[in-house]
């Protein structure tokens, strides 16, 4: 039996080099070229079992010839390399029938472990994706491995509705990334309905959902609302128990009925839920349903940290600049010393912090040139709960923490106009009412005599609010 043959082109001599002896040590016959139109003429002439092409060459961008030799060929595979590494490089790319996306610089155990994948999975037959998304503006903006991983992920999931788990810190872009998913997928004619679940009070969750029916008449709920798209649930974990019910029953049956209906309507969205929170704990503490979690699971995006993607920075603050300057402000620059500052800070609120940063740099300071001291300076006036090196700042005062919570949450309001602001009383009540009976409880090991007692409230009252809040219980001693 004859060795597979590959064919590989890209204009730079040096990966046709590294390509062809670590595809020829491996037991490949690999014929290399930097033109676009020779690679055409081989695959027009039938010869080759895979294909290694880059998008950028001089003939012809390799996502076009990708598209044609799909067409005329639809049984050869093609592996796509790109030093763009952008989404709409990975998502163009997967939708015009590519095996595989890889972004240069590539690992090359893993180039040949996609060659070897692409020659011995069956093929099957090639749907289009439709036409992407309009680009006017990057969804998602970096080139380090994590986000390469994350643009491959989307891409994949273009023609899918399977239900996605995004977690990752605050600040790190959850919501950027589900949108990506949505505009980029077959849903994108339809609405993107975003509902943040911590900043709802839980006895109103189930309404907000899946609505409410009563003789005063009848109000959809977000389901309906994202009907034919994409629902969006960020901080699922603050979930309570009654709606997470609901919701497990939606995605095993497919339908839901409105509160106080009778009716069962069907559920025709893309559910896509994001968290904060280790849900696993949630699940060991009893707050979180298992079924539920293994249910929404179903492909689970991590997105980084800004700490753990710190090449990406300079782009990042460039990108929030840029987007300054277009809104009318003074065009600024960056000075090497400023960008060394910017990527040596621990960043505890992550692309979020980054770019309010630099909104606040370009509204107070008239200055073009940005330069470390500036940067110091204000950072230093921030605040945040850690210093550049990780270590903690000092202890602050609970009037602090709920303070930062309460600006957090009405900048929240203002971004989504989700109407956040009803109720904020009966939130931040809730909020803190909630953690102090559980940590009391725990601290007494579910002792309720004692617990009360440290909480000066009565027995029957505590065990009202535990009911109320729905607290696990530790055994007693």
């Amino acid at each position: 039996m004859s060795a597979p043959v590959v064919l590989v082109a890209d204009d730079d001599r040096s990966i046709r080099t590294v390509l062809g002896q670590a595809l020829g040590r491996n037991g490949y016959e690999v014929r290399t070229t930097p033109s676009a139109s020779t690679l055409w003429q081989w695959v027009e002439a039938g010869e080759g079992d895979l294909v290694i092409t880059d998008v950028v060459m001089p003939e012809e961008n390799g996502l076009d010839l990708l598209q044609r030799i799909r067409t005329f060929r639809p049984d050869l595979r093609v592996i796509v390399m790109s030093a763009q590494s952008t989404l709409v490089t990975a998502v163009k790319a997967t939708q015009r029938g590519a095996f595989e996306y890889l972004p240069k610089p590539f690992d090359l155990t893993e180039l040949l472990a996609v060659v070897e994948r692409a020659l011995e999975e069956p093929v099957l037959t090639f749907e289009e994706g439709g036409e992407p998304a309009p680009e006017e503006r990057m969804p998602l903006l970096g080139r380090s491995v994590p986000m390469q991983d994350i643009y491959r992920v989307i891409a994949r999931l273009t023609t899918s509705d399977l239900t996605v788990m995004i977690t990752g810190e605050s600040g790190t872009g959850k919501e950027l990334v589900a949108r990506a998913l949505h505009d980029y997928g077959h849903r994108r004619t339809g609405p993107f309905v975003a509902v943040n679940l911590a900043a709802i009070p839980k006895d109103r969750i189930e309404t907000e959902l899946f609505g409410q029916e009563s003789g005063g008449g009848r109000v959809s709920g977000r389901f309906e609302q994202a009907a034919g798209g994409t629902l969006f649930l960020d901080e699922v974990g603050d979930m309570p128990p009654e709606a997470q019910i609901r919701l497990l029953r939606v995605l095993q049956d497919g339908e839901f009925t409105v509160t106080g209906g009778r009716r069962a309507i069907r559920a025709n969205v893309r559910i896509i839920a994001a968290t904060q929170k280790d849900l696993r704990q949630a699940i060991a503490a009893g707050t979180f349903r298992e079924d539920l979690f293994y249910r929404l699971d179903v492909v689970p995006i991590r997105v980084p940290p800004l700490r753990d993607r710190v090449e990406d920075i300079p782009l990042l603050a460039r990108h929030f600049l840029d987007e300054a300057q277009e809104e009318g402000h003074t065009s600024k620059t960056l000075t090497p010393d400023a960008l060394d500052r910017l990527q040596s800070w621990r960043w505890p609120g992550n692309v979020r912090e980054l770019a309010n940063l630099m909104q606040r740099i370009v509204a107070l300071h008239p200055q073009e040139s940005v330069t470390a001291a500036l940067i110091e300076a204000e950072l230093a006036g921030a605040q945040p709960e850690t210093t550049g090196t990780g270590g903690p700042r000092e202890e602050e005062s609970l009037a602090d923490v709920v303070t930062r919570h309460i600006r957090r949450y009405l900048a929240m309001g203002d971004e989504h106009g989700d109407g956040l602001h009803t109720a904020l009383h009966e939130h931040i009540i809730a909020e803190v009412e909630r953690p102090l009976l559980r940590v009391v409880l725990e601290a007494t090991r579910g002792n309720q005599i004692r617990a009360a007692a440290i909480l000066g409230l009565n027995r029957n009252t505590l065990r009202k609010k535990i009911r109320e809040l729905d607290i696990p219980l530790g055994k007693g001693p």
